[in-house]
């Protein structure tokens, strides 16, 4: 009896710190990362690196760029814009599918994997122009080159 009353006290004191340790973790989730939908698929920044299908870095140095995205001043001259005027994000505006792909920012750069070069001059891949109190222009670039697979955008000149 003396046994069953210390193991009931042990698991009576465990089950408070279960309970705390589910808690802090859900706060600790963000509800919501940015995302891009476009058909059957969207495009979201990972929670964590390991969650991602693509890793994409940033340099300052234009040379060691793979993909060049420019910060435009107008929505109109961006191939994407990020414009929000909420607080809060709808919660079914870019469902997670068996199609979702997610994209994750690196810190420190890989040459197996993109590495952006995000500044305000033309001759750019993309051009993206962003007004956000919940996206950062670093996530916007990482949506638009993680759309387009991870790869500078082709552009065919008209001969």
């Amino acid at each position: 009896m003396l046994r069953f009353k210390i193991r009931f006290k042990i698991l009576a004191s465990t089950i408070p710190l279960i309970l705390a340790g589910v808690l802090a973790r859900a706060e600790l989730q963000p509800a919501s990362k940015p995302c891009i939908s476009f058909g059957e698929t969207s495009v979201q920044v990972a929670s964590s690196p390991w969650q991602a299908q693509l890793n994409v870095a940033f340099t300052s140095d234009p040379a060691a760029a793979t993909v060049r995205v420019q910060i435009v001043d107008s929505a109109e001259m961006a191939d994407f814009a990020v414009v929000d005027d909420i607080d809060s994000a709808e919660a079914d505006a870019c469902p997670v599918t068996a199609a979702t792909r997610f994209v994750a920012i690196a810190a420190s750069p890989s040459a197996a994997e993109p590495m952006i070069y995000l500044s305000g001059e033309g001759g750019a891949d993309y051009r993206i122009f962003v007004r956000s109190n919940h996206v950062t222009p670093r996530e916007a670039a990482a949506l638009i080159v993680g759309a387009g697979g991870g790869h500078a955008r082709v552009i065919h000149a008209a001969l």
